[in-house]
């Protein structure tokens, strides 16, 4: 069974650097796709940046060249972090952990519909 757990989330000025990171275990490695999503109350969930287990990454374009996902398998548990850097307000959000397992092991795109598997989200907020 798949268990997610964020944790890293807080506040920082805008200009600045945050990395949160989420435990994932019960993944099949191989066989699945992980991802970051983020989300505003009032406003659907949206796709931030996805890893595949070949390692192939995508970044959702207003992220691009500011956040970078990692992907770590230690003890049975992936460890997905997300540094993010350049930091702005418009980034202030609820971030979510996505896990699909099994599979190809390739991911489908930014479709929060794809992923099974939610962690509990963490706060990340940017001050002007």
């Amino acid at each position: 069974q798949v268990h997610l757990v964020e944790s890293g989330g807080g506040s920082v000025e805008a200009g600045g650097s945050l990395r949160i990171s989420c435990a994932a275990s019960g993944v099949t490695p191989l066989q699945h796709c992980l991802g970051w999503f983020r989300q505003i109350p009032g406003k659907e969930r949206e796709g931030v940046a996805i890893a595949d287990a070949y390692g192939n990454m995508e970044y959702a374009d207003d992220v691009e060249g500011r956040f970078f996902i990692s992907k770590d398998y230690a003890k049975n548990t992936y460890t997905l972090a997300l540094q993010m850097h350049s930091l702005t307000p418009e980034d202030t959000a609820m971030y979510y952990c996505a896990a699909r397992s099994g599979g190809s092991g390739y991911c489908s795109g930014f479709y929060s519909s794809y992923f099974p598997n939610w962690g509990q989200g963490t706060q990340v907020t940017v001050s002007s």
